[in-house]
């Protein structure tokens, strides 16, 4: 796994789902090399999964989120649960500078965690590849708090060719499009709710002097979201799923090679303006184009709620405004449907010496403590029990914007470069790049994308 490609903890500032994250979290991210770490990571696992008396460690990302598991921790250590599994859960936050490959170097030891963070999809594939983790679909499907206590699409978007390996634990990050109140009250426009809608808008604001969307491109991912969105509502969640679920000639289908002709129709049209490949996300560029009015959208995960309240506040407070991605006509996808991070996950190792004590620990997951715990951290969370509980949030109005989004989705795709093996990532993200600076044409990103291997 690469580790300057999947840094992806959730987070309420942060890009979870794409490659730039470190650079966005700065030095606060963690400083410890994997070549120092690799002994004590050794060191502090359950001892084959096993651990004494019972007891068992769980590794969680090290970030400031990381509370809000530790206090999952000692609730529920306290609880009957644990007491009638025999033993207690001891949490290892391990520093997020290459958290993935240090939880890979901890689970090829002797001394493996038994219960991990992760991101699902592409994350965990090495780990089921080679037997390590428990299959939980037959467990969730008898426990009603797990069944029953988690948002359906999020759920399964952690899951793998069907199966159920992660419990989620972290708040949702959907990607949203936003798009500027003031700019659009000026210019009498509405969120778009169809594609010939948009490009009305894209129109009218380019007549006006205006870029319609901004875009980061020089960091690739904000350009993945365009493609992630244009192929499930053209061709459905299904197209990419066959990706992921290890077809490549998945990338073949109708929908793939719509998505990439649209993306160039766009560009040509100067939907993204003339200089979006030398623009950033990362460095407040993107956002920046955006607040100040010079571009009246921004297609973006939901952290862009925090992003603007950090950096241009009364822009948040007043005019930043959200909407889903529009409806394609003719296309297959539902409307309703959602790309993006879905959340992290817990996934318990297949060596753990307690599965019921680390079934019981992934159970405090979908408590209304553990959501409320998450809400105060300016987290949204994908439990069902969540939505009464928003009325805490920071912004309300936009947390629950999210959870219905979420809630309403019949599919939450998660972002295609986390979805996939993790060594297909780099490779995914060039090809993106040749066609958005026009290096490739449709076709050939189609056929660069079949080369995925």
């Amino acid at each position: 796994m690469d580790p300057e490609v999947h840094p992806r903890p959730s987070g309420p500032t942060t890009p979870s789902g794409y490659p730039s994250r470190r650079r966005f979290l700065g030095a606060g991210a963690g400083a410890l090399l994997t070549t120092g770490l690799a002994g004590s990571l050794t060191a502090c696992g359950s001892g084959s999964g096993s651990g004494s008396g019972g007891s068992i460690t769980a590794f969680t990302y090290g970030d400031d989120a990381a509370k809000v598991q530790q206090a999952s921790v000692d609730r529920f250590n306290k609880s009957a649960a644990a007491k009638k599994a025999g033993g207690t859960v001891k949490l290892e936050k391990v520093p997020g500078t290459d958290y993935s490959a240090k939880l890979r170097t901890a689970m090829g030891s002797p001394n493996q965690p038994d219960v991990f963070f992760n991101w699902g999809g592409g994350s965990i594939t090495a780990y089921r590849d080679s037997k390590q983790l428990v299959d939980l679909t037959d467990t969730i499907k008898g426990d009603p708090v797990l069944k029953d206590g988690f948002l359906p699409s999020v759920l399964a978007a952690g899951g793998l060719e069907g199966r159920d390996y992660g419990i989620p634990m972290r708040g949702m990050q959907p990607v949203i499009l936003f798009y500027n109140k003031s700019v659009f009250a000026e210019h009498k426009l509405q969120p778009p709710k169809t594609w010939d809608q948009l490009l009305d808008i894209n129109t009218k604001l380019k007549k006006a002097g205006i870029t319609p969307f901004a875009l980061g491109g020089a960091d690739v991912w904000p350009e993945l979201m365009w493609l992630e969105y244009l192929v499930d509502r053209i061709g459905g969640p299904d197209v990419f799923a066959k990706v992921k679920d290890g077809d490549a000639g998945g990338w073949g289908d109708p929908a793939v090679l719509k998505a990439a002709q649209i993306v160039k129709e766009l560009i040509d049209d100067g939907t993204f303006g003339k200089g979006f490949s030398s623009v950033s996300y990362v460095n407040g560029g993107a956002p920046a184009l955006f607040a100040r009015g010079k571009a009246a959208m921004h297609l973006m995960g939901s952290w862009e709620y925090s992003t603007q309240l950090g950096q241009f506040p009364d822009f948040a407070k007043k005019n930043l405004g959200w909407a889903r991605f529009p409806e394609f006509e003719g296309g297959t996808g539902d409307v309703r449907d959602v790309v993006g991070n879905p959340t992290n996950y817990w996934s318990i190792n297949a060596r753990t010496g307690n599965e019921d004590l680390a079934v019981g620990f992934l159970r405090d997951a979908a408590s209304e403590a553990y959501a409320q715990s998450l809400i105060d951290n300016g987290d949204v969370p994908t439990t069902s029990n969540a939505e009464k509980l928003l009325a805490s949030a920071p912004n309300p109005e936009y947390a629950t914007f999210q959870y219905q989004l979420v809630q309403n989705a019949p599919a939450f795709t998660l972002s295609w470069d986390q979805a996939l093996d993790p060594d297909l990532s780099t490779p995914l993200h060039t090809e993106i790049n040749k066609l958005f600076v026009g290096q490739s044409s449709p076709s050939q990103f189609v056929s660069g994308l079949k080369g995925l291997k």
